[in-house]
């Protein structure tokens, strides 16, 4: 991929232009996906991420607070020359007053897993210039697997109390039809339905997918609200993470969904 010159400006996922005059060398991190990715990339330029921001293990930076309550006093004090940000995690006041601090901020959008490759290829080649990643590269060498021809039903509640779950429109759900999965919300006008426990029950899934973020779902906390239904705990990283999860997440789901059958060939 071509290296942007000296000076050039790049617009973010948002079209906002981002003015370089160099290749950005202090970065905070507002996104966990975004940290993980930064930190195994690029670790010498990563300086600060949220409190949420667990991957890796051992990561050691200035901690900003949360993703939708970041410090930007801290953060500007920090002195980035760069902000990363998700147009979904992240609010667009606090993306705002950053910038008016004169803190540039590089807002992301990914609503499917095209939109995360692109976004990733462009963040490390052409604003970082760094190239692409190898986890990169090796993620979108196993999502461009054929799609396993399973058609199994399955509803993803990703909080309750009240019950959201996954609608129509998002990475998650995305990942959710390459699997083979069909997302018995995905017509959902809405990305996050919340939905009353009988309407999950008449949407007829055969399956259902508790991950253990943002709530986190547990053998004795979930399951008895679902009897009947078949449960499988995932990795909410794997179910809805960008960054270097996405080289190994295809294939850990598929195992725990699918088992000996997938890992056979049977699926």
């Amino acid at each position: 991929m071509r290296q942007p010159s000296q000076g050039s400006t790049q617009p973010d996922d948002l079209g906002h232009p981002l003015q370089l005059e160099r290749p950005p060398l202090r970065v905070v991190s507002l996104v966990p996906s975004l940290t993980e990715a930064l930190a195994l990339t690029v670790p010498e330029r990563l300086i600060g991420a949220t409190e949420w921001c667990t991957h890796p293990a051992g990561l050691d930076v200035a901690r900003v607070r949360g993703t939708k309550n970041p410090d930007r006093q801290a953060i500007v004090d920090l002195r980035p020359d760069l902000v990363v940000a998700n147009q979904e995690e992240n609010r667009r006041l606090d993306v705002e007053r950053l910038r008016a601090a004169g803190v540039p901020v590089w807002v992301t959008v990914i609503e499917s897993l095209d939109d995360a490759l692109r976004s990733m290829r462009r963040l490390f080649a052409d604003v970082l210039q760094v190239g692409e990643p190898i986890w990169l590269s090796t993620a979108a060498t196993e999502w461009s697997r054929p799609t396993p021809r399973t058609e199994l039903r399955v509803v993803v509640p990703i909080w309750r109390d009240p019950w959201m779950v996954i609608g129509s429109r998002t990475f998650t759900g995305d990942l959710l039809s390459r699997l083979g999965l069909i997302n018995v919300f995905g017509t959902s006008a809405e990305r996050y339905p919340r939905v009353a426990i009988e309407q999950l029950h008449a949407a007829g899934p055969d399956l259902a997918l508790l991950p253990d973020e943002p709530y986190v779902f547990t053998a004795d906390d979930g399951p008895e609200a679902i009897p009947g239904l078949r449960i499988v705990f995932v990795s909410g990283r794997d179910l809805t993470w960008y960054g270097p999860s996405l080289a190994t997440a295809r294939a850990r789901l598929l195992t725990q969904i699918h088992g000996d059958a997938w890992v056979s060939g049977a699926v």
